[in-house]
């Protein structure tokens, strides 16, 4: 992979040409034109930088040295869960039916034959770049708690499985908080329904507010259940953002009048953390989370307790 990786709100477009000049006069223009543009000449490089660079369209060329051709790279993009809704248009000096056909049928979503033309280029990634917003706004619908406005479980799961690649891939560590509101079920009984879901819309917003990192991601777990995925994050870390998540949930001061053990609603908090491995498995980080929560419940609620599965 060669060249910087921009940030841009107009979109970020991954660019995959081995021809340097061709790909690099193609990159400056789009990148004048707004565009956050990541450069890679291969097929290899291309699956590589997805995973890093989280385009939003992928301009792909089709003949390309080594193993993985423009086919073939898309075919595994879109056999992935995780990147299989990225458009991508194959820019091309292929201009034969056949070659079209066998690209639609890979999951392309456009055709530009070489030598690209600017207006066209810019053109056909606007539109693509509008449908995959709106197919994502659309999405997003299914992916949000109703009552929290925060990701749901499924999209937690979505994301556990994507950052556990991209910690294999830089090996780095993972972090896991699992936290569950202290007698719920009795706050709920004393307070009623409605007290409950404001209950679980407050707790909701201060642990949004307090993981602000770009890839972290808060969701309802369910029930009363919550979830913090930290990438990038050893037990440590892990372990002092739980106690300000802890915290800022006991400094709601929401009456808790159904508890012998608090007078007020909190929060126990089981966190684990893994650098992931060939060894290892997502489900392995959530379950040792999961065991740290029972053993905070059991030693008296409103505490952290913490687990590391291996050692960078």
């Amino acid at each position: 992979m060669t060249g910087p990786t921009e940030r841009s709100g107009k979109g970020r477009l991954l660019l995959v040409d081995d021809d340097p000049v061709a790909g690099g006069m193609l990159a400056l223009m789009l990148k004048k034109h707004g565009y956050a543009v990541q450069l890679a000449q291969s097929g290899e490089a291309c699956l590589a930088c997805v995973e890093t660079f989280s385009p939003e369209l992928i301009l792909l060329d089709i003949e390309m040295p080594g193993g993985i051709d423009g086919y073939e790279a898309c075919r595994r993009l879109k056999a992935d869960p995780v990147f299989q809704d990225i458009p991508v248009i194959f820019v091309t000096g292929h201009d034969n039916p056949a070659a079209e056909t066998r690209g639609l049928k890979v999951g392309a979503v456009d055709f530009i034959s070489k030598p690209a033309n600017p207006a066209v280029v810019r053109a056909r990634v606007n539109t693509h770049l509008t449908l995959k917003r709106q197919a994502d706004l659309l999405r997003s619908q299914a992916f949000i708690d109703g009552l929290t406005s925060i990701p749901n479980r499924r999209q937690f799961d979505a994301s556990l499985e994507n950052e556990w690649r991209v910690c294999r891939r830089s090996r780095s560590s993972l972090a896991l908080c699992l936290l569950d509101i202290d007698h719920f079920k009795q706050f709920n009984d004393a307070n009623g329904h409605q007290a409950g879901d404001a209950c679980l819309q407050a707790v909701a917003r201060v642990l949004k507010a307090g993981v602000g990192r770009p890839r972290d991601v808060v969701a309802r777990f369910g029930g009363e259940e919550f979830v913090c995925l930290l990438p990038d994050t050893d037990l440590a870390g892990a372990k002092a953002k739980a106690e300000e998540l802890k915290q800022a949930v006991q400094e709601l001061d929401i009456a808790q009048i159904s508890s012998g053990s608090a007078t007020m609603v909190t929060v126990s908090i089981g966190v684990a953390a893994l650098t992931p491995d060939a060894e290892a498995r997502p489900d392995q980080l959530l379950g040792a989370a999961d065991e740290r929560l029972y053993a905070a419940k059991r030693d008296g609620r409103n505490l952290v307790r913490c687990a590391e599965l291996n050692r960078p």
